[in-house]
């Protein structure tokens, strides 16, 4: 492929040209398993470019923390080779977070089913804003009590380390509904018109309904971020 500016050949497809500092892909679309990854470049609605970056995961507690880490940052170079305006993203979070610390780009969330049709399908729209604020200190409002214990605190910082989340707001606990014996079980509700969602903790026969501030500002994009949320919990064991 050569430069769509001065007709330099590039090294590989959909490079960022040193000669004529003319970028050839304007977005890249990550899609993350934890033994590969691929990265598509897209310019003006088209691929131009798609390479596949693989790994061998360890078995060894004490290597599989470098591995990781080599891996995302190959990852990471496939796209600061192209310089996209937008980077997005989709997969495997324990790899997408070990890429996010290796790239100098925000990361936009999308689904995990097919994220490039996704994102071509939602060229124009404003991404939504990245917090990339602490779980911990997301928590906040006037009720400072958390039901469930160790669990409930996990599924508030599971729903918090989620990019698109900006603000738990803990509510005051029911103690009056069904008990049962399942354990501690999170859900999210369906997003209001403003994509706010409700995270219901249940302990027994106590509930808990905490606010999520998000940075959706309509049902649709909320409704985005309430599937994320409910799959993150049920990779915690913790979904309703």
């Amino acid at each position: 492929m050569d430069c769509r500016q001065c007709g330099t050949a590039l090294e590989r497809p959909g490079d960022f040209c040193l000669t004529c500092r003319t970028p050839n892909v304007d977005t890249v679309v990550i899609g993350c398993d934890r033994d590969r990854a691929t990265v598509t470049c897209l310019l003006d609605e088209e691929i131009v470019a798609e390479r596949t970056v693989t790994t061998l995961p360890e078995d060894d507690p004490e290597q599989e923390p470098r591995e990781l880490r080599n891996f995302a940052g190959r990852v990471a170079d496939e796209v600061h080779r192209k310089r996209p305006e937008e980077v997005y993203a989709a997969g495997d979070r324990e790899v997408l977070d070990a890429v996010r610390a290796e790239l100098h780009y925000t990361l936009y969330r999308v689904p995990d089913e097919d994220p490039v049709a996704h994102v071509l399908d939602r060229q124009g729209e404003p991404a939504l804003e990245v917090v990339n604020t602490p779980p911990r200190e997301k928590l906040g409002g006037s009720h400072t009590t958390l039901i469930g214990e160790r669990d409930g605190m996990e599924a508030i910082q599971t729903v918090g380390d989620h990019p698109h989340v900006k603000k738990i707001i803990p509510g005051p606990i029911d103690a009056g509904g069904a008990g049962s014996n399942s354990g501690v079980r999170a859900k999210a509700t369906r997003a209001d018109d403003t994509g706010n969602v409700r995270l219901l903790i249940r302990d027994g026969s106590s509930v808990q309904e905490n606010r999520v501030v998000t940075t959706a500002d309509s049902r649709e994009l909320g409704e985005r971020i309430r599937e994320d949320l409910n799959h993150a919990l049920r990779e915690t064991e913790l979904q309703e």
